[in-house]
């Protein structure tokens, strides 16, 4: 494994980013920092160096490092476009090569173009790349190829598929979306596609399940995790367990408000953000305070049902290239987790799939839109579909579509924020079971809220806040525009309900709420249709 900056500079990385002399705006531009010469010739000049000075420190960077800004400049898109021009306008202006990054980067090279999300986010990330693919158009077909065959590079270099592509992230990935990149090459017939890329899906199958043979009820190994009657679901987790080098000097902070071991403490930290996650109350013992972090021990739906779908493809590819073997193997597989998914992450009480505390064999009762995942993956009975549908109707629906989940704490992956990639999980996933009349409200309000935030800005953004219909916030960063997925989901929700965005001003002009099972002004009828077998679509 290539070692992250914090690894090679040891104490030298630790005394920058602890410094008391406000050398960064952002803790990643240290991360992202490229060395002008050899890191042992840096680390022999650092020797003496008086780092309680912050003229000594800026002194020392400058000399032995190019930082990069936090808030890069870029050539911006024409101003004043239309909306959809505007995202057509941004591929470019997104997109990026490093084939042979610069020496001693933390950037991993990659052999193909990619785009990335913007803002500080410089580099390849994992999940956000298939959200920010729907948008792609016949335009992007060969970019589209290219990022694919990117992730399927990763995943034979690492064995994986890293959470970034930077040498820091390579101890952990995230939501293991590379099977639906590989669907969008062959829409029509995805098997195709996976009969190509079997040996990559089933080698990132292997990293989710690795040392499952060690793992036992009560002692997990990695991210496998058996539960009470023996069958296997999955957690997040990372090989790491000391500060994250993009957030050393946060990461730190925490551990020292809490009396728990650092070692567990950063773990889970990594975990969650090994979950795009970074931060929820999902996470979080006492639902508010990250030092009670306990990611590690939690069996999340959205993991789960992600994997659920790997299985699937890789029984897909395998019987399209005629390995009955193989096709058994990972059906046995996907039908294990679905039926472990239905006893353990379901909850009766609240009527949602839930996340599940391995270690005190409980549910944790949270209301997420992280209980839409089983639908989107389509293991879900029709009758738990239904309950979900009504649930989130009632209580993650806002007037600027869904809701992260149903607490108020200041964490960017709570209320009252929703993100572009939690509305496409739910559109597609309710749609899947024929809820459509909720469906359409969640992504006609989306819709609208971007828009009229684009009106007024002249931005799509990371997170948007949907109570309010203003810009998000929250996080350990200032909010960032760009911004790849919005970009790819709005475009993507515009093909399924072109009439979105039909009025751009919402603070303006507020919708009527009258009308609709789901208060949605557009909301179309329900249609009575549900899908008969939930389990073959990709």
């Amino acid at each position: 494994m290539l070692e992250p900056p914090s690894v090679v500079f040891g104490d030298l990385y630790a005394s920058v980013a602890l410094s008391d002399a406000d050398l960064f705006e952002d803790s990643k531009q240290w991360a992202d920092a490229t060395p002008r010469r050899p890191p042992a010739e840096i680390l022999e000049r650092s020797s003496g160096l008086d780092t309680d000075s912050a003229e000594a420190l800026r002194e020392f960077l400058t000399d032995n490092f190019i930082l990069d800004p936090a808030s890069p400049s870029v050539r911006l898109p024409t101003a004043g476009l239309p909306l959809r021009e505007h995202i057509a306008e941004l591929w470019p202006l997104l997109t990026r090569q490093t084939p042979e990054p610069a020496p001693y980067s933390s950037q991993l090279a990659l052999p193909h173009p990619y785009v990335v999300p913007g803002g500080r986010f410089r580099e390849v990330y994992y999940w956000d790349s298939w959200f920010t693919m729907l948008g792609f158009g016949p335009e992007q077909a060969k970019l589209k190829g290219d990022m694919v065959a990117n992730f399927a590079h990763l995943i034979r270099t690492f064995g994986h598929v890293p959470n970034g592509s930077r040498t820091y992230y390579l101890s952990r990935s995230q939501p293991p979306f590379f099977f639906k990149m590989v669907a969008l090459l062959s829409p029509d017939e995805p098997s195709e596609a996976f009969v190509e890329y079997l040996p990559e899906l089933k080698a990132e199958h292997a990293f989710w399940m690795q040392d499952s043979d060690s793992a036992k009820p009560g002692a997990p190994a990695r991210r496998v995790v058996v539960m009470p009657d023996g069958s296997l679901l999955n957690r997040y987790w990372d090989a790491r367990d000391t500060p994250r080098d993009e957030s050393y000097r946060e990461d730190v902070a925490i551990a020292a408000s809490s009396d728990r071991e650092k070692p567990g403490l950063y773990r889970d930290i990594r975990a969650a953000a090994e979950s795009g996650w970074d931060f929820s109350s999902r996470w979080l013992a006492d639902g508010k305070a990250l030092r009670t972090m306990q990611t590690t021990s939690i069996v999340p739906p959205d993991l789960n049902s992600l994997l659920y779908g790997l299985e699937q493809a890789i029984a897909a590819g395998c019987r399209r290239s005629a390995d009955h073997a193989c096709v058994r193997s990972y059906e046995d597989k996907a039908a294990a987790r679905r039926a472990a998914i239905s006893r353990y992450l379901w909850n009766e009480n609240t009527g949602l799939f839930d996340d599940y505390h391995w270690r005190e064999q409980r549910l944790l009762g949270h209301v997420t839109a992280a209980a839409l995942y089983p639908l989107f993956a389509g293991l879900a009975t029709h009758a738990q579909a239904a309950r979900v549908a009504d649930v989130v109707g009632e209580q993650l629906v806002r007037d600027g579509g869904l809701v992260a989940t149903d607490q108020f704490t200041g964490e960017q992956w709570d209320a009252p924020n929703g993100w572009a990639p939690l509305q496409w999980i739910a559109v597609t996933g309710l749609r899947r079971y024929g809820e459509e009349e909720l469906a359409g409200t969640i992504a006609r309000r989306w819709l609208e809220m971007v828009g009229a935030v684009y009106e007024h800005t002249g931005k799509l953004l990371e997170k948007y806040d949907v109570v309010t219909l203003t810009p998000g916030g929250g996080g350990e960063y200032v909010l960032q525009d760009g911004f790849g997925w919005t970009n790819g989901v709005t475009v993507g929700l515009l093909r399924l309900y072109p009439d979105g965005i039909v009025r751009q001003n919402l603070r303006d002009a507020p919708m009527d709420r009258t009308a609709g099972r789901y208060g949605g002004r557009l909301a179309p009828v329900r249609q009575a249709g549900r899908c008969i077998d939930c389990t073959d679509a990709f």
